[in-house]
């Protein structure tokens, strides 16, 4: 008697693009356990050009489809690919083509749009119906300054458009179009008279999309590249919101920091929150997976220390080991100086050190030294934003958080992780690193059937645990 065929690997493709960086990986799904696997990484960053900053959007989509070749090569039975990224930003198409390389949100653009539109509608009206913080670089304030809008077909946020690049199907996955400004909080809709307010056209707006939708398969160039007819899927699109579905909450009080450029922190709702305190507390209600709420608080996170140690690098004309540099850090016994991480100041890109003591020195504060201690003052700034708004969150939500969850790169910066549920008075269960490929993955498996008929968020997420490992750590005196 021969013996059974073996069954087929259940393996799926994550593209997952971040502010500084782009990775493709594979995702394996076996028996209630999910593994990763790295096969690509690339640069990204933002491209000085005669008209603003940009992205290399172009350079991004060659990376991506190179990775997706590769990823083929390696297993040759992969069933999909999904798409995450950064929010807000987007491409304009027109004629099937993308027009121009996208504008970089930290474009100096967007704080003439602020004034266009709240020149129209007041921020008190935008929050009741759109439900998000203000964000200089929100979407629908980029809309008001682009004068390109009104001759494109479609406006396409960036994972949206790399899926329009390599299937043709135009479309705003709703976890991500719920960060333009322009999606009604209550229905989940697009607000179609917001849009006509702000003279948007409502032709550039595409049909939204869920989670787990089938966007079809490769095709053209990007079919002979990669050399298979790949399915695209939709998933959480803003890799805050895959991040999320990969976050193994221990309770209904949990609160979340997904951590790397930004801190996103914040706790999973059911409903939207739109109150008056919300709003003066500058808290946002994006779209989640499954329906759920992400009500969260924007901090300006390791964005702070890797400009600083990039500015160092300039001066040193060498590279700088993190983990020596934070380790180093760790041992600092001096007082250590604190300052407002979320200062606009230190928004944009440049010699962050030098930004940062200017405002230490207007706040009286004393500026460090050493590099070690500057790095501790970083760190102890991001922890104690992350601190003030977790009891935000528990206040304007009327939560007892028992426990804060750190996933993303900022659960491997054992130092943030200490400092957090030092000045939270939280224990922190730090991990997985890797959540927003995980929720990725997830969510096209789930697609695929691979975990049962019904698979619910939190099925989701007891794969999460128990094919992960946390550390724990508990607040000190």
């Amino acid at each position: 008697m021969s013996a059974p065929a073996p069954s087929p690997r259940r393996v799926v493709a994550a593209v997952d693009l971040g502010a500084t960086s782009g990775r493709v990986m594979l995702g394996y799904v076996d028996d209630g356990m999910l593994r990763l696997e790295s096969v690509s990484r690339f640069p990204n960053g933002p491209v000085p050009g005669p008209d603003g900053l940009h992205w290399d959007f172009s350079a991004l989509h060659r990376h991506i489809v190179e990775g997706l070749a590769e990823a083929a090569r390696r297993e040759p039975g992969l069933a999909s690919v999904g798409i995450d990224s950064w929010a807000v930003d987007y491409g304009l198409v027109g004629g099937g083509e993308l027009v121009a390389e996208p504008f970089h949100y930290r474009d100096e653009r967007t704080l003439h749009g602020v004034e266009r539109v709240h020149g129209v509608i007041p921020f008190e009206e935008l929050y009741r119906r759109n439900g998000l913080q203000f964000l200089p670089f929100n979407t629908l304030y980029q809309y008001a300054t682009d004068r390109g809008l009104d001759d494109a077909d479609v406006a396409l946020l960036i994972p949206d458009l790399v899926a329009f690049l390599l299937t043709g199907a135009r479309g705003a996955e709703r976890t991500n179009a719920s960060t333009t400004g322009l999606v009604d909080v209550a229905t989940g809709e697009w607000d179609r008279e917001l849009a006509a307010r702000l003279r948007i056209a409502a032709s550039v707006l595409p049909p939204l999309v869920d989670p787990g939708t089938h966007l079809g398969a490769l095709r053209g160039e990007a079919r002979e590249r990669v050399g298979a007819a790949l399915d695209v899927i939709a998933v959480g699109s803003h890799d805050t919101a895959s991040a999320i579905v990969a976050v193994p909450l221990t309770s209904a009080d949990s609160a979340y920091i997904s951590c790397g450029t930004w801190g996103l922190v914040g706790v999973e709702l059911d409903a939207p929150v739109v109150s008056d305190a919300a709003r003066e507390a500058n808290f946002t209600n994006e779209g989640g997976v499954d329906g759920r709420v992400r009500f969260l608080h924007n901090v300006t996170g390791l964005w702070l220390l890797s400009e600083s140690v990039r500015t160092w690098e300039a001066e040193d004309g060498a590279s700088i080991d993190l983990p020596s540099l934070l380790d180093a850090a760790a041992s600092v016994e001096s007082e250590i100086a604190l300052f407002d991480a979320n200062d606009p100041r230190l928004a944009a890109p440049g010699d962050m050190p030098a930004r940062i003591a200017a405002v230490l020195d207007e706040a009286g504060a004393a500026v460090p030294v050493s590099r070690a201690a500057f790095a501790r003052t970083i760190v102890e700034s991001i922890a104690q934003a992350f601190a003030e708004a977790l009891r935000t969150a528990a206040r304007l939500t009327d939560r007892e958080i028992d426990v804060v969850h750190i996933v993303g790169g900022g659960a491997l910066n054992r130092l943030l992780c200490q400092a957090t549920a030092d000045r939270s008075g939280l224990p922190v269960l730090a991990g997985p690193v890797e959540a927003t490929a995980l929720g990725n993955v997830l969510v096209q498996a789930r697609a695929h059937g691979w975990l049962g008929p019904d698979a619910t968020l939190e099925d989701l997420r007891r794969v999460v645990a128990a094919s992960s490992t946390l550390d724990r750590y508990a607040p000190r005196a």
